[in-house]
């Protein structure tokens, strides 16, 4: 098994209560969540949302995972065997330090959404319920130091449907605090949340040497 399956999923999982919660939480509850809204509409608009986000997520796995098939290809040619995992794993070590927060803050990548928002208020403008998977895909591609680490991790594997099963995992281990962010985000405090992101972080790290390791 590819080192980066079960920490893909883990790394969702955790990272969905520490950071998506935080980061995420409020866009789902302001956009799919409408108190005016029908109890079976709130359910599909949130499950509309999470369908189109994970859907950016295999989409860019997948492209991921094939550039670094191409990488590897190259790498062979140039004598070098898995070119695409070092390279992943040095980045995503990287990554996991600035996540953890040991040499900074990676919220110099998150805050550059601007555009990405502006373009969701005119998907809002729809009335139709199905608006919301458009807008959880066009959301799939806010910049996340989480997300980003994970398409890293899909470019290491060096295929195209290995990168699309990292980035799926990854979705699907986000579900669980984003389908109950309005009751997490109201037990869980500023600390812990963010100590779980420091965990997440932890465990990019723990991936990138896994990768190095192979």
């Amino acid at each position: 098994m590819e080192p980066g399956y079960l920490a893909a999923l883990t790394t969702g999982l955790v990272g969905g209560f520490g950071h998506c919660v935080g980061m995420c939480g409020p866009i789902v509850a302001s956009y799919t969540l409408q108190d005016s809204s029908p109890p079976v509409d709130r359910v599909l608009s949130t499950i509309l949302y999470n369908t189109g986000r994970i859907t950016t997520y295999v989409f860019i796995g997948a492209l991921m995972g094939l550039t670094g098939s191409f990488v590897n290809t190259a790498g062979m040619l140039a004598g070098v065997q898995e070119i695409a995992a070092i390279a992943a794993g040095l980045f995503m070590v990287l990554m996991g330090l600035h996540i953890s927060g040991f040499i900074g803050k990676a919220a110099w990548l998150e805050s550059r959404s601007g555009v990405i928002f502006k373009a969701g208020a005119y998907i809002l403008m729809e009335k139709s319920l199905w608006r919301y998977y458009p807008l959880g895909a066009l959301f799939g591609f806010i910049p996340c130091g989480l997300s980003y680490s994970i398409f890293i991790t899909a470019a290491g594997t060096g295929s195209l449907l290995s990168g699309m099963l990292v980035s799926l995992l990854f979705g699907l281990g986000t579900l669980p605090a984003l389908l109950l962010v309005g009751v997490v985000a109201s037990y869980m405090g500023v600390k812990l949340r963010g100590f779980l992101y420091k965990v997440a972080g932890v465990m990019v790290i723990i991936t990138g040497i896994l990768f190095l390791i192979r």
